[in-house]
């Protein structure tokens, strides 16, 4: 038979125990933000102007909860048809900016992402969906009060991929007072509306009909269009980049490359390039960290 002797520990030995369970809980409470993790916040608006909620999302660095009185720049990023305001998280974006940060390669601002269905971010021809008085009026204030954003022009901007690119530029060019920097990945870019979108039936046309008329309207799409905003738009000040891929599957590239023309010809300062790719998640991927660096280097 075996016995086991309990042993008893000395009250010496219990103190320096609790002394050092104390000491690790007062380390991890004030741990720096950068050891801390950002994270992601989903909600929904009410909105007066379009009579329903409106989701969005709004990914927060580590310092917002680590101090309450802080207060951020603030980023919109529009995404493209076809996806929705969670385009941040479930494409992996969210991590990139959290290794950005932890790398010290991106300061700390806010992200925010509305649902922009296939709205093109523009108050419809018809009038019955108007997302830009919508985001004017009801989703920016919200979110810039309730997240604790910082105010000015200085402190605000706008970026988007494919459609929301176009819009992103589209407000930028209509509003230049209200940001100090815009960028645009793949921007749904045309100089001018094809012919195939203005007769029935076109599933390009469908698709561009909830947004500029069912066929498109020619009046309405050059008074919305960033290329032709491009150029009579006051933009002094505003700080511009855009870039698309040489092989886009709708051609905007040529749109694109137009844009770029009208603001050369202006003598109007931005940043524009073509890569290699195509109108993809890859080729978003591989090219948002910069418009993400060209912001953060502004705020």
């Amino acid at each position: 038979m075996t016995v086991r002797l309990a042993t008893r520990r000395s009250p010496l030995a219990t103190s320096f125990r609790l002394y050092l369970y104390l000491l690790c809980f007062v380390y991890f409470l004030y741990l720096p933000s950068s050891f801390a993790s950002g994270r992601v916040e989903c909600n929904t608006i009410p909105s007066k102007i379009l009579s329903r909620s409106v989701a969005y999302c709004v990914v927060l660095p580590a310092s917002f909860d680590a101090d309450k009185t802080k207060h951020f720049p603030i980023l919109y990023e529009l995404h493209g048809l076809g996806d929705n305001e969670q385009f941040f998280v479930h494409s992996g974006l969210w991590n990139l900016v959290e290794d950005l940060r932890e790398r010290h390669e991106l300061k700390d601002f806010l992200i925010a992402t509305p649902a922009g269905s296939a709205s093109f971010y523009i108050n419809s021809k018809d009038g019955k969906a108007r997302y830009e008085d919508f985001l004017l009026r009801e989703f920016f204030p919200s979110i810039e009060e309730r997240y604790r954003a910082s105010p000015g022009r200085a402190n605000r901007a706008i970026s988007g991929v494919s459609m929301g690119g176009y819009g992103a530029l589209h407000l930028a060019f209509r509003h230049p007072h209200l940001f100090s920097s815009v960028s645009a990945h793949s921007a749904a870019l045309i100089e001018k509306l094809p012919a195939f979108v203005s007769t029935l039936p076109s599933p390009r046309s469908r698709v561009l009909g909830a947004a500029f008329g069912t066929p498109p309207d020619a009046a309405f799409w050059n008074a919305n269009s960033p290329v032709v905003l491009a150029r009579s738009a006051s933009l002094l000040g505003l700080k511009i980049y855009f870039d698309c891929g040489d092989q886009d599957d709708y051609g905007f590239d040529a749109g694109a490359a137009a844009l770029d023309k009208i603001l050369s010809a202006r003598k109007i300062p931005h940043e524009f390039h073509i890569y290699p790719g195509r109108h993809d998640p890859a080729y978003f991927a591989a090219h948002i960290r910069a418009s993400l660096g060209f912001h953060s280097r502004l705020f």
